[in-house]
């Protein structure tokens, strides 16, 4: 029976470089993805520049005015990327406080009428008029955590006993980027929610890696574990925290799940900077499930119990048979104005279905 985690692994990755530590390196990936679902990597070999060129941009970002914060906003965007405001999101029913702009792989816009409508999520960036360097900056960091993200598919794949290469079908030609700022909560008023984002599980991506990008003081995030406490998850300078999205929680039958997670606001503002690796936007419901599965269902992997074991997914359940649609509707029910302005042929059907 699988026991209760009371902190987050951290996975050096350099150990992969050598086979006299690659198997122990494979070992300890093993673990962290069928008991915890969330890790650290470490020695991942991102430039150092790129990352600080990053963090150093945030601050400057955060502070455009109004003005400039609303020419990029998301809701100018048939692709969902641009800027959101505090409170404009909401999970478990409450309002997040988080303001954040959401960056992709950058690529033109290629849907044509007869094509499946969720094919209009792929598209370009809005980029803040007069800050040139954000875009090389922003560009660069997407292109490195693109090259990590499928380096480490690689292990992950040899740490569930399948050859590389395995899981790298499974994605899309376009990731996602966050940048996320969370507001300090003012002093002296308990009144103020605490919710930086709600309990939730990663939904939109195959996996996330993510830069914790405010000094070690500045904590927030925490992950449920299996006996019901959340567990902190502090900051590691050099590490990039990393954990299952729901799609991979499909694929692999159950063995690696999607862990909850959430973020509490505090005195201090934080930063935060979410990769999300892209899942193939015409994978369907089959693919997802039967590819896989033999493998996954002959695995020696313990189970603490059929319950523990089943599958939490929104794709699964829901009435549509393709990824692609299925995010569509859940930005859709998320974003309801680009709904009504970009997507009115299934507007009304999207937010009024309980798929």
């Amino acid at each position: 029976m699988a026991t209760s985690f009371s902190e987050i692994p951290v996975i050096d990755l350099s150990l992969a470089d050598d086979e006299s530590t690659k198997s122990l390196l494979l070992g300890s990936l093993r673990s962290a993805l069928t008991e915890v679902g969330f890790l650290y990597v470490s020695n991942h070999g991102i430039p150092a520049r790129v990352i600080d060129g990053l963090v150093n941009a945030l601050p400057t970002l955060f502070d455009l005015d109004d003005k400039a914060k609303k020419s990029v906003a998301l809701e100018n965007s048939p692709h969902f990327l641009g800027y959101s405001g505090v409170g404009s999101e909401n999970t478990g029913g409450k309002a997040d406080r988080r303001e954040q702009f959401e960056f992709a792989t950058e690529l033109t816009a290629s849907w044509h009428p007869g094509a499946p409508l969720y094919e209009r999520l792929r598209g370009p960036n809005q980029w803040p008029e007069g800050h040139l360097e954000l875009r090389s900056v922003v560009e660069a960091y997407i292109n490195e955590l693109t090259m990590l993200g499928e380096r480490f598919l690689d292990l992950v794949a040899q740490a569930l006993s399948l050859p590389p290469g395995t899981f790298q079908p499974f994605l899309s030609d376009q990731h996602r980027l966050k940048l996320v700022h969370y507001p300090a909560l003012p002093a002296g008023d308990p009144a103020i929610s605490q919710q930086g984002v709600g309990p939730h599980k990663d939904s939109s991506g195959w996996w996330t890696f993510l830069l914790q990008a405010s000094p070690p003081e500045v904590k927030g995030l925490q992950v449920l574990n299996k006996a019901g406490d959340w567990v902190d998850v502090p900051v590691i300078p050099g590490t990039f925290v990393v954990n299952i999205g729901q799609a991979f929680e499909v694929v692999t039958n159950g063995v690696c799940k999607a862990t909850t997670h959430r973020v509490l606001s505090g005195p201090h503002e934080r930063y935060s900077v979410p990769f999300f690796q892209g899942v193939r936007r015409n994978l369907t419901k089959a693919e997802a499930t039967e590819t896989l599965k033999a493998h996954f269902d002959a695995l020696d992997i313990s189970r603490e119990s059929e319950v523990g074991h089943a599958i939490d997914s929104a794709f699964l359940k829901g009435k549509y048979d393709t990824w692609g649609e299925s995010q569509l509707r859940t930005k859709v029910r998320s974003h309801r104005e680009n709904g009504r302005k970009f997507y009115p042929e299934v507007y009304d059907q999207y937010i009024n279905d309980d798929a």
